[in-house]
């Protein structure tokens, strides 16, 4: 039998609100300083995507499960677990002494994420069975989404300007004991096992599929496409993929069924949040790396346009809210993505020289509007195209999806970016200038080559930089695309959606 709450007590909202937070502050902190880590590490452009990548892939490949233990077992203990292992995952952050030890804090505090996510917004579901008291404290758990957006980045900047890089990751590493305890000491426990079960060949073959695509991905630019370990690499992930199909249609409780893939609109929406999210990420990349790396601002400097960006969604949820209930997702969906497009060949126009702030203020509104839309209406769009009883398993594949295009961002758009900007310095450089770039690649060489070599490396990676961000813009132009061909409302579905949204956002 479920043990639902009767109703949601503050401390438990509280607790959750702060968990997710917690979880949301984490992604964003590296963003303005990517460069310092480039520079500290003498990492290359596909070792700095890393670290972005490190914390998503394992967000996004166990979230879908994790709510499956928090159903069995009991959420709360999930979210204890979540917070401490986050805190660990940062305070190797905070101590790293090499590029390997900052990804492997990553990836811990990624686990710590992954517990988060769903369990928080869970607990808050089971405790809320009332239609406007769930929409109440939904809104709320995703106002702390977004507040955390927006003091990820300015906290690491001040930091990271002020002292040491390493010291952006001491808050997260502070927050997440701080979730660990409040969760233990103020949540309600709740938990649903009826008819929920752990679906191992599942969670081991998407695992290994996605690790294995983006590592392949990521280091092909690095090593070379037809490498032995990059080959064997993309033919795992291939293998590894078509397990998991194979996989989820024997599966009794499979932890994504197939058959939503049918459904038109639901594929739709799956194929936005990999490009809408794919794109969006991959241009704050970009942004991070030419601010940071190659034209040396400061953490605080390059981390502003991110601080805009995120405090869009705080202006436009009240108009958001209200729109969702009137305006079809379809609509919402195109009017996010086309703005994210304009905002990023407006970026991709821009003069590598630019540093202003003022410069990116155009193209960085259109962004967060355009990412605001897209997020808040893309759920929608899934859950809203499925049967009622598929409504979890839609929000949550839409999840897996949307987290791994934010992975697969940076991975793409830096192997295009460097490969395109070390083709363009072939015969401009000599000597120790050419042997930087042969060993290291074209970020070291505007870091510590000879003046004429900096300035062919700041060209070259101006033209690589742009090109990656044209590359972004053409994925959400892909996705208002897709979005206009195939999202449909869904008329049988007409009467429950109001109440299935709320519980899904």
């Amino acid at each position: 039998m479920t043990n639902a709450v009767k109703k949601l007590d503050v401390g438990t909202l509280v607790a959750c609100c702060l968990a997710v937070a917690a979880a949301q502050l984490c992604i964003t902190v590296p963003s303005p300083i990517n460069g310092e880590i480039q520079s500290a590490f003498g990492a290359s452009g596909s070792q700095v995507a890393w670290v972005t990548s490190a914390f998503i892939l394992p967000t996004a490949i166990l979230e879908l499960n994790f709510g499956v233990v928090g159903d069995l077992f009991g959420r709360k203990r999930l979210l204890v677990f979540g917070g401490f292992v986050l805190a660990i995952g940062e305070l190797l952050n905070a101590t790293s002494q090499n590029i390997t030890m900052l990804w492997i804090g990553q990836a811990l505090a990624g686990i710590g994420a992954a517990a988060l996510f769903p369990s928080s917004l869970a607990v808050i579901a089971a405790a809320t069975p009332g239609e406007k008291d769930r929409a109440k404290a939904v809104s709320t758990w995703a106002l702390s989404i977004s507040l955390a957006s927006a003091v990820g980045p300015l906290s690491s900047g001040i930091l990271a300007t002020v002292a040491d890089f390493r010291w952006a990751f001491v808050p997260p590493v502070v927050l997440g004991v701080v979730v660990g305890i409040s969760c233990w000491a103020l949540v309600t426990d709740s938990k649903a096992p009826e008819g929920r079960a752990l679906d191992w060949p599942g969670q081991i073959s998407i695992a290994v599929g996605l690790t294995a695509l983006l590592w392949g991905i990521i280091e092909g630019g690095d090593r070379g496409w037809s490498s032995p370990s990059i080959v064997f690499a993309l033919v795992l992930a291939a293998v590894a993929l078509v397990g998991f199909v194979v996989a989820e249609n024997r599966a009794e409780s499979p932890m994504f069924n197939l058959e939503l893939l049918r459904i038109p609109s639901f594929a739709a929406a799956a194929v936005v949040a990999l490009t809408g999210m794919f794109g969006f990420i991959g241009t704050a990349y970009c942004v991070s790396i030419r601010l940071g790396a190659v034209m040396h601002l400061s953490a605080l400097r390059a981390g502003m346009p991110f601080v805009i960006l995120q405090l869009i969604p705080l202006l436009l949820a009240p108009v958001l809210s209200k729109m969702l209930t009137r305006v079809e997702p379809r609509w919402l969906l195109m009017g996010g993505l086309l703005p994210m497009a304009a905002g990023q060949f407006w970026i991709a126009a821009l003069p590598i020289t630019t540093t202003s702030l003022a410069a990116f203020i155009g193209p960085v509104l259109l962004l967060g509007i355009g990412f605001i839309c897209v997020v808040s209406s893309l759920t929608s769009a899934a859950v809203n195209a499925v049967p009622i009883e598929m409504t979890g398993m839609a929000s949550g594949a839409t999840s897996l999806v949307r987290e791994f295009g934010q992975g697969l961002g940076p991975a793409v758009i830096s192997t295009i970016a460097m490969s395109a900007a070390s083709s363009a310095l072939v015969g401009k450089l000599s000597g120790s200038d050419a042997g930087m770039e042969a060993a290291a690649g074209p970020l070291a060489v505007v870091n510590a080559g000879s003046d004429s070599a900096r300035a062919a490396a700041q060209d070259a990676l101006a033209h690589g930089m742009a090109l990656g961000v044209v590359i972004c813009g053409c994925a959400s132009l892909l996705g208002a695309l897709v979005t206009l061909l195939l999202v449909r409302k869904n008329t049988a579905r007409a009467v429950a959606q109001a109440p299935v949204q709320p519980a899904s956002a």
